[in-house]
């Protein structure tokens, strides 16, 4: 399997290093001193108390490529425009490509029905871009629940988590995905296929807007955020209402709210990505995890008062630190 991750990052780095030692034939768009350093080094993955180093073919530019099987989207979401058009020279007739990213991808309404049918959101795809330019046939999401960070340039360590989940973008399961997902399998990840995956993006989503932009706000790790008496009832009002959200547009979530931050607490001491970004000043994930909600809240007529209070409070505090 050919496969070139595009932001080999924490979870980027997770997935490249994996499939490279795997055997696949692995190549990454990366920049800065991480593309140096794998460039000179290769990419290092700590996991459970080892280490392993793999050589990968590691460029900023698209056009050094050719042609991939996959093209494995891991970048921030606020990149991805930007970076779109650069990325046809890795595609070709069989390509798939694979969003493995955080949030709503600009793709989620395409295959529903209802209220957000065939809908373009502004939060997500604000200029109709990434439509445009990444829709295809072949199109999977894969939904992430792992941690890990990059403490050093060409290393990533991975911190806690090891599910894959991977679907068809069209709400059935294709070749594309069980081929991925049992690659990742057999690299040492846990990966499997969903025919709902809209479902698993939509659950995912929950946790990260309704307890991300709290410890972003707060400092808050997520184990910290669950045991503070005063803001993990702010964290279950956000939840609440993106429930809300989505059981009025098709998307329920079989989990309690309050299940639902004590699944993320058992994650420990870790903190979010977008506190994580927001520490490395590193512009954050707003739109297309948090303002993506209170869209469509607008399009289904639900109102989302506490996910509007702290969207402010966040990009208030993005605007200042020049990340939003």
């Amino acid at each position: 399997m050919k496969a070139c991750v595009v932001g080999a990052g924490a979870i980027g780095g997770i997935l490249a290093a994996r499939l490279a030692h795997a055997g696949h034939e692995v190549s990454a768009i990366a920049r800065g001193a991480h593309l140096q350093a794998i460039q000179e080094r290769g990419l290092t993955l700590k996991w459970a108390g080892e280490q392993f180093t793999v050589d990968i073919r590691a460029t900023s530019d698209a056009s050094d490529m050719e042609p991939q099987d996959y093209v494995i989207l891991t970048v921030k979401a606020p990149a991805l425009p930007g970076i779109a058009p650069s990325l046809m020279p890795l595609l070709g007739p069989q390509t798939t490509i694979v969003t493995a990213m955080n949030g709503v991808p600009w793709w989620f309404c395409h295959a529903l029905t209802g209220p957000l049918a065939g809908r373009t959101l502004s939060s997500t795809d604000p200029n109709g871009l990434l439509g445009e330019t990444l829709t295809r046939d072949r199109l999977l999401g894969c939904v992430v629940h792992a941690g890990a960070s990059v403490p050093e340039p060409g290393v990533v360590d991975h911190a806690a988590g090891n599910q894959f989940i991977v679907g068809d973008a069209g709400r059935h399961l294709s070749a594309p995905a069980s081929v991925l997902a049992e690659a990742l399998t057999n690299a040492g990840l846990n990966g499997r296929t969903s025919d709902d995956i809209h479902g698993e993006i939509w659950m995912k989503l929950i946790g990260n807007m309704g307890m991300g932009p709290i410890c972003a706000l707060t400092g808050a790790t997520l184990v910290g955020l669950a045991r503070d008496a005063d803001v993990r009832p702010i964290a279950a009002a956000m939840m609440q209402e993106a429930m809300n959200v989505g059981n009025a547009l098709g998307l329920p979530m079989d989990m309690s709210v309050e299940a639902r931050i004590d699944l993320g607490a058992e994650l420990g001491e870790f903190k979010p990505s977008i506190l994580q970004d927001l520490e490395r000043d590193r512009p954050l994930e707003i739109d297309a995890m948090v303002t993506v909600v209170s869209e469509m809240g607008e399009i289904a007529g639900v109102q989302t008062p506490t996910i509007d209070t702290v969207l402010a409070l966040l990009r208030g505090r993005a605007r200042r630190a020049g990340l939003y």
